[in-house]
């Protein structure tokens, strides 16, 4: 157990989602890191949801400002819907309250650039919720690729194959939604579901900052009945001119673990980076396999707060993913794939029904095996590619 003084959290946005952050609140509670001071929520949470937490009940509230005057909070993890972001941040900026804000950290390039200045003014410490960039294992990477193990980078890509049903886009008003009565939301598979794919990639691209990025093509797609897109893939290439290739989709034939490739001339590294694994294949060497710890963002941040220890995740490491997001906000609607380019099938829970894209599982792979957008390996639902530079 610590002996120092737990740091005082609010959090804002506990169910859903949430209801991580609540458990990892309650584990840091445990070590003496922290307390739940408070809870920012529009409906309470019930003694039941709560129960993890009996004894030592935090203060409840529909306003996020005045919850953190009356409990006296020094830090706020932020996990509501994304349009709301923004305002809440700098709500907790002006109060001095530092932030674990979860990803993505703004709706528009605009918002984050408020964000940032805003924090930036105020004095705090923001950390932006991109877990997989906590992993010991992105370090580890950096380290094989400028020792040359796998030569010289020729550019990176990743993939992710997710199956989500319909029922996962009637989860919340906003989901699977762009906009919201004039309101952007953004809610696509590349900027919000596996928006760790597109950060993660950019990252062992040595290209995580606004700065490092000189041009963006998109190509967006969708197979559901929704706004956003669902199946989708785009290609950054950075300042240094690296090609940076991620493709995904929600619309996958299976679901599997989505993974980042580092590619050299002489060899390549896989990361899996929601199992923190690593696998190193290169010329004249066997494959290597290692798994690797991961650190904790919240508790990074309290580290930062009481230790000076760097923060992980701070806003800046973000900025080549919102210009990401930017150009997926800013291009045109994806298009929707045509009736014969996918089939309906039972989800699998419950009586929820899927769409699986033909033939999008090989697709998502052979992009990042080949850096290469849909259209240029000649899937027959994809367009050519639209590029947008920041």
């Amino acid at each position: 157990m610590s002996t120092t003084t737990p740091l005082p959290v609010v959090l804002a946005g506990a169910r859903g989602h949430g209801r991580r952050h609540l458990a990892n609140i309650r584990r840091l509670q445990h070590q003496g890191l922290v307390r739940l001071a408070g809870i920012c929520e529009l409906n309470p949470l019930t003694d039941t949801e709560l129960d993890a937490f009996a004894g030592e009940m935090p203060e409840q509230g529909s306003d996020f400002g005045a919850l953190l005057d009356s409990t006296g909070a020094a830090a706020a993890v932020i996990c509501t819907p994304i349009p709301t972001h923004i305002a809440l941040a700098l709500t907790a900026a002006g109060r001095g309250v530092h932030l674990l804000l979860e990803k993505p950290p703004a709706a528009t390039w605009a918002d984050y650039t408020r964000m940032t200045e805003g924090v930036r003014e105020a004095g705090i410490a923001c950390q932006v919720g991109f877990q997989s960039l906590g992993s010991h294992a992105v370090p580890a990477v950096g380290e094989l690729v400028r020792s040359g193990a796998i030569g010289t980078v020729r550019g990176v890509g990743a993939a992710g194959a997710w199956v989500r049903d319909d029922a996962y886009f009637r989860r919340a008003p906003w989901a699977g939604r762009r906009r919201m009565g004039g309101t952007d939301v953004v809610d696509g598979a590349l900027t919000n579901p596996l928006a760790h794919a597109v950060a993660t990639a950019l990252e062992l691209a040595g290209a995580g900052t606004a700065e490092d990025v000189a041009s963006i093509e998109t190509e967006l797609f969708r197979a559901h009945d929704i706004e956003s897109d669902d199946t989708s893939c785009v290609r950054v290439t950075t300042a240094e001119g690296l090609p940076v290739t991620v493709a995904v989709t929600l619309c996958a034939e299976e679901a599997g673990e989505p993974y980042v490739i580092v590619h050299g001339d002489q060899g390549r590294i896989t990361f899996w980076y929601k199992q923190d694994r690593v696998l190193v294949q290169r010329a004249g060497h066997g494959p290597e396999e290692a798994v690797h710890g991961r650190t904790d963002l919240l508790e990074n941040l309290v580290d930062h707060l009481a230790r000076a220890t760097p923060l992980l995740v701070p806003p800046e490491r973000t900025g080549a993913f919102m210009r990401v997001l930017e150009a997926v906000r800013t291009a045109p609607e994806p298009a929707v794939l045509p009736s014969g380019a996918w089939r309906a099938e039972p989800s699998g829970t419950g009586d929820g029904v899927r769409r699986v894209v033909h033939g999008v599982d090989q697709a998502v792979a052979t992009a990042a095996d080949t850096l290469a957008l849909f259209s240029e390996l000649g899937a027959p639902w994809a367009r050519p590619s639209e590029v947008s530079a920041p």
